[in-house]
């Protein structure tokens, strides 16, 4: 795992009553790289090391998931609120001096990167997110094209403790059904670090944190975008966002339309590839990421 991250060293972080586990290489302007489900930090491994040539790279593992914390859900899931998500990656950057910083973040690290960013609008400077559509949208325009595709979007969120029980009944074969049943296959997955999100999945806490995750993705998350909307707050820093051309989020939703209704200024468009960019594509991520990163729109 040294060798899919040279030069990066691993830190765990004391914040906001958890313990996050986490990369950071390189120099620059800093750069925090957020994970989705059900993966952790190693799922930046083909791209990592090449942004560190040009940022202070801060790759994290979200609560609940790799090698950080499994906290206590709480009788409403609101200790995996984005909000409470956002508020550690926050207090992370804010120990390493970084008062300002660019995201860029994939699946359900790019929900808690727009909380992030609608919490704390002076903090992200520019945003860049990886197949997913606004999650109040994704979920009020629900289609059974989207529902067969991401179906554990509502398994996971059924009362405990069936789902849990299910997922650790056999966690690799949890993780294996959900990302190999995607587009690309397993094949997509460097051994190395197909490896690691099997390890993780098979934590003790594991299964409850993910379930507690999209539990309050439908209930508390729902809530504070709701808040957002009727109160008519927009994002205003830089935001583009990229989708799998072969993928649900692109197929079920007008991506930039969705976006726009969200954020003042907003680029996007697909690339060839499933859901798992940053594997699946690693160049042409890098590519676009060093373009908007630095300041340009492509």
């Amino acid at each position: 795992m040294r060798r899919m991250f040279e030069g990066f060293r691993i830190q765990q972080f004391a914040v906001n009553g958890t313990r996050l586990n986490g990369r950071v290489g390189g120099r620059g302007p800093a750069l925090l790289l957020l994970h989705g489900h059900p993966q952790s930090h190693v799922m930046w491994h083909r791209v990592a090391p090449r942004l560190a040539r040009r940022f202070t790279v801060v790759a994290l593992d979200l609560r609940g998931y790799g090698d950080s914390a499994r906290v206590p859900a709480g009788e409403d899931s609101s200790a995996y609120s984005k909000r409470a998500m956002a508020e550690d990656v926050l207090q992370v950057m804010s120990l390493l001096g970084h008062a300002r910083f660019a995201v860029c973040a994939h699946d359900r690290g790019a929900r808690v990167a727009h909380r992030l960013a609608a919490d704390h609008p002076d903090a992200v400077t520019r945003m860049l997110l990886l197949d997913i559509a606004p999650t109040a949208a994704m979920y009020e325009r629900t289609s059974r094209e989207f529902a067969l595709a991401y179906w554990h979007w509502f398994f996971l969120v059924q009362p405990a403790p069936l789902p849990e029980r299910l997922i650790e009944a056999d966690p690799v074969a949890y993780v294996r059904n959900v990302m190999g049943r995607r587009h690309a296959g397993l094949q997509a997955f460097a051994p190395e670090a197909l490896a690691e999100y099997e390890r993780c999945i098979a934590i003790p806490g594991t299964a409850g944190s993910i379930c507690a995750d999209y539990r309050a993705s439908i209930g508390i998350d729902l809530a504070h975008d709701h808040e957002d909307i009727a109160a008519g707050r927009r994002l205003a820093m830089p935001l583009r966002v990229l989708w799998g051309e072969h993928g649900a989020v692109g197929r079920c939703f007008d991506v930039l339309d969705l976006w726009r209704q969200r954020a003042e200024s907003v680029s996007g468009q697909a690339l060839p590839c499933g859901h798992y960019i940053a594997e699946e594509l690693p160049d042409r991520l890098l590519a676009e990421a060093l373009v908007f990163l630095e300041g340009e729109t492509p």
